[in-house]
């Protein structure tokens, strides 16, 4: 068959996303997260205040926004604070929005520019598609969001239920924890439009990690930063249950007796086997069972 290479993304972001194959999967990209089924805001519309800075750039001193919600990112546009992604829980990050008056090139201003990275989607040898970078990215870069439709619990739900086995699942859930007794639930579901964060593998020893980022609206963008320098050519991997270094979350971390009622839960439902082939893999691809139950 003939093999040709095209733009996946269509030209809607900054730099060409490559494809190679005879076939190509058959989705609508995307760059950024839309309002999907029971999704009761649009993650297009601005939602969050803004800051009346007139510099060029944003800083601590004076910037209600850095104040209120802490600086993220250095000068060299990096996150500052690496030391989140080993725990079991991140703090959120807020950028700069529409309704700032700073410049465009604040260094508040990261994730919201898409896409800087010459990445491609490649054909894995056991893992379906996969996507590598073109180029070395240095620790605690932005590298690109998993972005899709943002959709409720209950069509998470419904969509889990009617997939079939041999279907990929693309649903990832993203809890915060605001508080106590305060919990944030945001569902994103790539398969049908999404960007190039759809094609990411999984891997019990991810060289990414997934953190909340908010922009214009109270619904987040799941952006992926890169948790060590990772070089040119190189696959990229998260992991889907949201950890880092095999850390799952604290909600879903099991002991013994946990385990073995994980075991009767997942029985009858048809569990994935992972081929990441790190030293530490699971052998499965991370269920998350509160949207089944």
């Amino acid at each position: 068959m003939e093999m040709f290479r095209v733009d996946v993304s269509g030209g809607l972001e900054n730099v060409p996303v490559l494809i190679e194959g005879p076939t190509l999967p058959t989705f609508q990209y995307f760059p950024e997260n839309v309002q999907g089924p029971g999704c009761l805001v649009d993650p297009s519309e601005v939602t969050l205040p803004g800051c009346s800075c007139v510099s060029h750039c944003c800083c601590s001193d004076s910037c209600s926004c850095l104040q209120t919600r802490g600086q993220a990112y250095s000068s060299t546009g990096t996150l500052r604070n690496l030391s989140g992604m080993d725990s079991a829980y991140c703090s959120p990050v807020f950028e700069c929005n529409a309704l700032c008056t700073c410049s465009d090139s604040c260094s508040n201003r990261l994730v919201q520019r898409g896409l800087q990275l010459r990445l491609e989607v490649y054909r894995t040898q056991t893992r379906g598609w996969g996507v590598r970078t073109l180029e070395e990215i240095p620790r605690g870069t932005f590298v690109c969001e998993y972005a899709g439709e943002v959709i409720s619990f209950e069509e998470a739900r419904c969509r889990q239920l009617t997939q079939r086995s041999e279907e990929n699942n693309y649903i990832i859930a993203i809890r915060e924890h605001a508080g106590m007794s305060s919990t944030t639930e945001t569902f994103v579901d790539p398969a049908r439009v999404g960007n190039v964060g759809r094609f990411l593998n999984h891997s019990c020893q991810p060289n990414l990690f997934m953190l909340p980022v908010r922009v214009h609206s109270v619904i987040p963008r799941l952006a992926l930063f890169a948790g060590r320098d990772i070089g040119a050519h190189e696959e990229l991997t998260f992991d889907y249950s949201g950890g880092y270094s095999n850390q799952r979350p604290a909600e879903l971390l099991a002991t013994g007796s946990d385990a073995a009622a994980e075991d009767s839960r997942t029985e009858g439902l048809q569990r994935k086997a992972c081929h990441c082939g790190s030293n530490n893999c699971t052998r499965f691809l991370p269920l998350d069972l509160s949207i089944l139950s």
